[in-house]
């Protein structure tokens, strides 16, 4: 770690500004020096190791998502703001307050769940957090900065986790989707012998898989186009992998169901024909879970979620809860991370960063390393 000089009452001393993404628009984000936050009482400096680009980045980048300000839907992203909300980073300045509250001291790696409560709302006080009504967002909202930068600031109402630093910080920082993706399997309800059917083996998927797998289901299927994806699920955990430009998925469940079809469908791919796709994968009485961010209106036929089937079709936001089971399962070394977290690159290049995402086809989970920390 980093020796920063002090003063006399132990201060890091930071540079004075340091390298940062930051948004100015819809396909304008732009590398700048921008000043180090300062930290308050009770808050942490956190120097960034990893920041993983996630697909919901990329549909703020195109727009899809919408920024602040549009009439159409709820903002998702502001302008003048740093993005980056899978990340992970080392303690380098905190007080005592912040050292009672989390637990942690300088030279811990520390993570932070994305979303940062108000904790007084009404979800919160019931324990749902993760649907909290006047929230704060690493990464899309001023208040919050992320994690494209050198350094950031965790808040005082952030859920802030230690994490291993004997793994490499890319696979460290792919705690934030694994959470995600394990919610989606504990929404699920997933019970022993059930089919389970998830779409997509991206990083949301790969976790799905895997977290079914935990949760004792009988038979694991992943459907994508992408072969290389197909073999990365298996080794989380899937039974049989369906190539959907090869084979018919529907088919090919209904044959393993004796006609009945799946049990769960699990849609991680944010592509509006997966919907359709899933409702008719599925037995009546089953449960179709949605974790994607979409990039348009998706329309489907609902009389098959009533009249055909009445199934149970639940949606899944973030990782309430789930993030210690996520960290343990990191650090176990069972999940092929070196496969899943396979490209890592210097924040200075965050555009090939974003296009390498967008092609969508070499490789899985693309993270930004700081310039300075960054080792080809």
């Amino acid at each position: 770690m980093t020796e920063w000089p002090r003063t006399a009452d132990g201060v890091v001393v930071v540079a004075k500004t340091m390298q940062a993404v930051v948004v100015h628009g819809p396909e304008d984000y732009r590398l700048e020096q921008v000043p180090v936050p300062t930290r308050g009482p009770g808050e942490l400096l956190v120097k960034v190791e990893a920041v993983g680009i996630c697909a919901s980045d990329l549909k703020c980048y195109h727009g899809a998502a919408k920024f602040w300000g549009d009439e159409h839907r709820p903002a998702w992203t502001q302008t003048q703001v740093i993005p980056g909300h899978e990340f992970v980073g080392l303690v380098e300045e905190l007080d005592d307050a912040a050292r009672q509250r989390w637990g942690v001291e300088v030279g811990d790696r520390v993570t932070a769940e994305q979303i940062v409560p108000d904790w007084t709302c009404r979800y919160c006080m019931r324990g749902d957090y993760h649907m909290c009504q006047r929230h704060d967002m690493f990464g899309f909202k001023r208040a919050t900065p992320g994690a494209m930068a050198e350094y950031m600031i965790y808040g005082t109402d952030s859920i802030v986790h230690k994490i291993s630093r004997d793994i490499p910080a890319a696979h460290a920082a792919f705690v934030e989707p694994l959470s995600c993706a394990l919610h989606a399997a504990e929404r699920a309800d997933i019970r022993f012998e059930d089919v389970v059917v998830v779409a997509g083996a991206g990083p949301i998927g790969l976790g799905a898989i895997a977290g079914a797998k935990a949760k004792g289901a009988g038979t694991i299927v992943a459907l994508d186009m992408i072969d290389s994806k197909l073999d990365l699920a298996r080794a989380c955990g899937a039974d049989v992998t369906l190539n959907l430009k090869d084979e018919d998925a529907l088919a090919r469940i209904r044959e393993m169901t004796d006609g009945y079809g799946a049990d769960v469908y699990i849609e991680a791919t944010g592509h509006p024909s997966a919907v359709g796709q899933g409702l008719n994968l599925l037995r009546k009485l089953g449960t179709f879970v949605e974790y994607s961010v979409f990039g348009s209106d998706v329309s489907v036929d609902w009389s098959i979620i009533s009249d055909d089937k009445e199934l149970n079709v639940l949606g899944a936001h973030l990782g309430k809860n789930t993030w210690p089971a996520a960290i343990k399962l990191i650090e176990s070394g069972t999940l092929p991370l070196d496969r899943i977290c396979s490209k890592q690159l210097p924040i200075s290049k965050f555009q090939e960063g974003l296009d390498t995402v967008a092609d969508g086809s070499s490789s899985v989970k693309v993270s930004l390393i700081p310039d300075a920390l960054y080792r080809p």
